[in-house]
């Protein structure tokens, strides 16, 4: 798209950075990012690409706000209680930046529907709250070639990566971590999250996320970052692919 000079003064700051410039602003407002999950990490995700000016953002969750939601989810406020999600945190991207396209979708992202999903768009980011959905959207993602960032916070500990099956350097989710039904798994609502860590953790997806569309910069791809919130220590282990994983394995990509 052609960068109006309205456009040019609401993304100057990012302009201003030689690494990004007109090309790379350009590039993120071309793109459409779907982002699944609507929560503590879907909101500043949504938030910051809206900002940012990501042309075009896809929004799914199929739970409602909550009133203990809003100790951590910024994206909703307290006459949104009872709302879907993501028709919540929608209205509240496009009030930050009525200049990009925001699309709701108000429930789970399952099969057909998840890799239709996935298919339309350029990025997607994990901001879900369990390991089925996680893993359910990293075998969509290696399926049709997307690449993924992934978030996960809970007490005051948070991790962040970086997929994308296309290149030789990078695993995926389930070479981090295999899936294993029923295996067990904190909730927020069980275990509980300090309000700003989910904030750090998508703050940092959303870095992630421009950083690959704007193609700026070194995605965090075959590394886990690990963010200890009560020490303020980060420390980033290089992971990689698994040849016998049966999501992205050689044998895996063969038989798909």
């Amino acid at each position: 798209m052609e960068l109006t000079d309205d456009l040019l003064l609401r993304y100057s700051r990012h302009i201003l950075l030689p690494e990004i410039g007109v090309v790379g602003q350009t590039r993120i407002c071309d793109a459409a990012v779907l982002i699944v999950g609507a929560g503590g990490l879907g909101c500043p995700v949504a938030l910051y690409l809206g900002a940012g000016g990501v042309g075009r953002l896809v929004l799914a969750d199929g739970d409602t706000v909550d009133l203990t939601n809003l100790q951590r989810q910024i994206g909703h406020d307290t006459a949104a209680i009872g709302e879907n999600k993501a028709d919540s945190l929608a209205c509240s991207v496009r009030a930050i930046n009525p200049e990009i396209g925001v699309q709701p979708i108000g429930q789970v992202l399952a099969n057909a529907a998840l890799h239709e999903a996935v298919a339309a768009v350029d990025l997607v980011v994990d901001a879900s709250d369990n390991f089925a959905t996680r893993h359910a959207v990293n075998r969509a993602c290696v399926a049709l070639g997307k690449p993924l960032v992934s978030g996960a916070a809970i007490g005051f500990s948070g991790q962040l990566a970086v997929f994308d099956s296309r290149r030789a350097d990078s695993p995926c989710y389930h070479c981090l971590f295999p899936d294993q039904a029923n295996e067990p798994e904190m909730r927020c609502a069980e275990a509980g999250v300090f309000s700003p860590l989910v904030g750090v953790i998508g703050a940092m997806q959303a870095l992630e996320a421009l950083k690959y569309l704007a193609q700026v910069g070194e995605p965090l791809i075959g590394r886990l970052l690990l963010w200890d919130g009560l020490r303020a220590d980060a420390r980033v282990m290089k992971v990689p692919r698994d040849p016998a994983c049966p999501v992205c394995g050689p044998a895996a990509i063969q038989t798909g």
